[in-house]
C-alpha cells in the first residue's frame, strides 16, 4: 500500500480503513463537477461519474480532526446535517466527541440574532453538505466561524475553509465519514489509543429506515411470543407402549413374520371340507332303539324303583 507524502507515519491509513471507504462508496462523485473540486478528482468514469482521490480525503479528514482538537471547548464545535442519512451520524458524533449538533431543519438566525432561544455561538462548523446547509455556511461567513465540509464533485465551496472530498449523499459513506472523523478526534486527544481498534461500531453511524426499524421489532415480538408459548406449554409424558401378544411372538420367533397373516386365510379358504363317503346315507334309527340301552326289558326293570 502506497503512503501519503503529506503525512507522517503515525497518521498513516491502515489497509482496513482504506477498504471501509471503498466498500461504502466514499470516492464515487456525481455526474456534474465544480470547478473548484477539480483538484480532488482523480478521473472520470465511462458512465460519467466522477471519482474522487481518495489519499486527499484522508489527509482532509486527519486535518479536520487536527482543527477540532484545538478547540480547547468541545461543545464550541457544533455538526449540522440537515439531510436526513447524515442525521444518525451527526447525532453520534456528537455524543461520542462532546460537540454540540444540529439534525434536521437549521433554523435561520442562529448564528446572527441573539434575541431567538436557540442562539449559539459556535467556534467551529461541521457541514454535512455545503449545499443542502447553505443558511448555516452563509451565517457563519457573518460571524467569521470557520466551516468545516463533506463536499461532492459538484458542492460549491464558497465560505468553506476546510473541503473533505467525499460521497455526501449515501448513507453508508456519511456514517462512515463521522465515524473516521470521531475516531481520528479521540485518538489525538487521547482517550483511545492508535494499537487497539475503537469498540464503538460503525454500524451505530449509520442511518436507519423506520419502517426497517418496526419490521424488525415486529419480528422481535413474534419470536418472543413463540418463545413464551412454547415455555408456557404443558409437558405430556410419554406412555410407555405395551407390545401385543403377536409382536411378541414375532420377536420370539423372527421366521414367523415372514409369512403373512393373509395366507394362513387363503390357505384355509382354498381346501373346502369333504364329508366321509355314506355318513349320512344310514337310515335313522327307530324309536326307543338305542342299542338296547332302552329297549322295553330294561324299561321293565327299572319300574321297579
Amino acid at each position: 500500500m502506497t503512503t501519503l507524502a503529506n503525512l507522517p507515519p503515525v497518521l498513516q491509513p491502515k489497509e482496513e480503513d482504506i477498504q471501509k471507504m471503498l466498500s461504502a462508496s466514499v470516492h464515487v462523485g456525481t455526474r456534474n463537477g465544480d470547478a473548484q473540486m477539480r483538484e480532488y478528482i482523480w478521473r472520470r468514469r465511462s458512465d460519467g461519474i466522477h471519482v474522487l482521490n481518495i489519499g486527499r480525503t484522508w489527509e482532509k479528514l486527519v486535518l479536520a480532526a487536527r482543527v477540532i482538537v484545538a478547540i480547547e471547548n468541545p461543545e464550541d464545535v457544533v455538526a449540522i446535517s440537515a439531510r436526513p442519512y447524515g442525521m444518525r451520524a451527526v447525532l453520534k458524533f456528537a455524543h461520542y466527541t462532546g460537540a454540540k449538533c444540529i439534525a434536521g431543519r437549521f433554523t435561520p438566525g442562529t448564528f446572527t440574532n441573539q434575541i431567538t432561544k436557540q442562539y449559539r455561538e459556535p467556534r467551529l462548523l461541521i457541514v454535512t453538505d455545503p449545499r443542502t446547509d447553505s443558511q448555516a455556511v452563509k451565517e457563519s461567513s457573518y460571524v467569521n466561524i470557520p466551516v468545516i465540509a463533506f463536499c461532492d464533485s459538484d458542492s460549491p465551496l464558497k465560505y468553506v475553509d476546510v473541503a473533505i472530498p467525499a460521497n455526501n449523499k449515501a448513507k453508508l459513506s456519511l456514517g462512515l465519514l463521522y465515524w473516521l472523523l470521531a475516531r481520528e478526534v479521540l485518538r489525538l486527544r487521547g482517550t483511545i489509543t492508535r494499537a487497539a481498534d475503537w469498540d464503538v461500531p460503525v454500524d451505530l453511524f449509520f442511518h436507519r429506515d423506520p419502517e426497517e426499524l418496526e419490521k424488525a421489532e415486529e419480528a422481535q415480538q413474534v419470536e418472543a411470543q413463540a418463545a413464551a408459548a412454547a415455555a408456557a406449554a404443558p409437558v405430556v409424558a410419554e406412555v410407555p407402549v405395551v407390545p401385543t401378544y403377536d409382536e411378541l411372538a414375532v420377536a420370539a420367533d423372527p421366521a414367523a413374520a415372514a409369512v403373512p397373516v393373509a395366507a394362513f386365510g387363503e390357505a384355509v379358504a382354498a381346501e373346502p371340507v369333504v364329508a366321509a363317503p355314506g355318513a349320512f346315507d344310514a337310515a335313522p334309527a327307530a324309536a326307543g332303539d338305542f342299542g338296547g340301552g332302552w329297549d322295553g326289558a330294561d324299561a321293565a326293570a327299572a319300574s321297579g324303583w
